[in-house]
Formats: C-alpha cells, sequence, structure tokens
C-alpha cells in the first residue's frame, strides 16, 4: 500500500500504535548495590538461586507492580510475588502508566523505592518520571524491570 503526502487539510496518516513489553530479570549487580547501601530490607534480601526472565505484554493504560494480597485486594498486573520472591518489592510498589505520550513510572510510596538505569538515586515517590524503551527500573532487593517498545504486529491480509 502506497503511503502519500496528505492533502491540505486533511489530517496526516497515523502510525500503527507500538506494544509496551516488561521483561523481569534478578540482577545481581542491582542486588549488590543494594546490600552495599545497606537498604531498609537488605538483612532480609537473599539473591535467588535461579530466576526465569518474565516477559509481560502491558495491556491497559496504568499497570500496577507489586505483590499479590489477597487480604488487601491487590491483584498487580506484574505481580512479583511469585516465587522466588523479591522481598524487598512492596504490595503497591509503583505505577506504569501509557498513553499517547509513551510511558511513566511512579512509585507509589515504597518501603525500598525505584531507581532507573542503574542510578543509586530514588525516584521521589508519588512524581512521574518518563521512560523511553529501553529504560531499566530497579525495584526491591534484586528486581529489575526493562521496559521496551515492539513494532505491532502486521494485520492479516
Amino acid at each position: 500500500m502506497a503511503v502519500t503526502a496528505p492533502v491540505s487539510g486533511e489530517p496526516a496518516p497515523v502510525p500503527p500504535a507500538v506494544t509496551w513489553v516488561a521483561t523481569i530479570t534478578a540482577d545481581r549487580e542491582f542486588y549488590d548495590r543494594v546490600i552495599a547501601r545497606k537498604g531498609p530490607d537488605a538483612d532480609q534480601v537473599g539473591f535467588p538461586a535461579f530466576y526465569p526472565e518474565r516477559r509481560i505484554i502491558l495491556r491497559g493504560n496504568d499497570i500496577l507492580i507489586g505483590k499479590r494480597s489477597v487480604s488487601q485486594g491487590l491483584t498487580p498486573d506484574i505481580d512479583l510475588g511469585i516465587a522466588p520472591a523479591d522481598v524487598g518489592v512492596s504490595r503497591a510498589h509503583a505505577m506504569i502508566h501509557i498513553d499517547d505520550n509513551g510511558l511513566t513510572v511512579t512509585d507509589l510510596g515504597s518501603t525500598n523505592g525505584t531507581s532507573i538505569n542503574g542510578s543509586d538515586d530514588l525516584i521521589p515517590a508519588k512524581v512521574s518520571i518518563p521512560l523511553r524503551s529501553g529504560d531499566r527500573i530497579h525495584l526491591g532487593g534484586w528486581t529489575t524491570i526493562v521496559f521496551a517498545t515492539e513494532p505491532p504486529a502486521p494485520e492479516p491480509a
């Protein structure tokens, strides 16, 4: 299909939306930094012997990151309470928001905080921070989540 320049007054063609994907890993480098700075839960956090990488396609506009709690009625979209669970992750740790402008992360006031791209500086609680494809957020004692865009799947012919 040929794409032609819009005629004056017509809106430009809208490119197809991208798909955001979160890849969750156990990050030894981040864990070592948490232990070195003696974070709030550092004495309770152990690095897992095995943690399979998880890939989650993000759906919707608001994605809760945390650990499931039946008593609190919390069912995070990205549940980090699946064994082996990172004890440093709060039940409602952070919120990812997706809109036409891209993706943001907001720490919800978690005990251990959230940092970005290897920084030891925690982002301020309850402040939306923009992310780009390829950015990494670090939370808990050893969890890193990489957010990336993928092109949309081709439409059937």
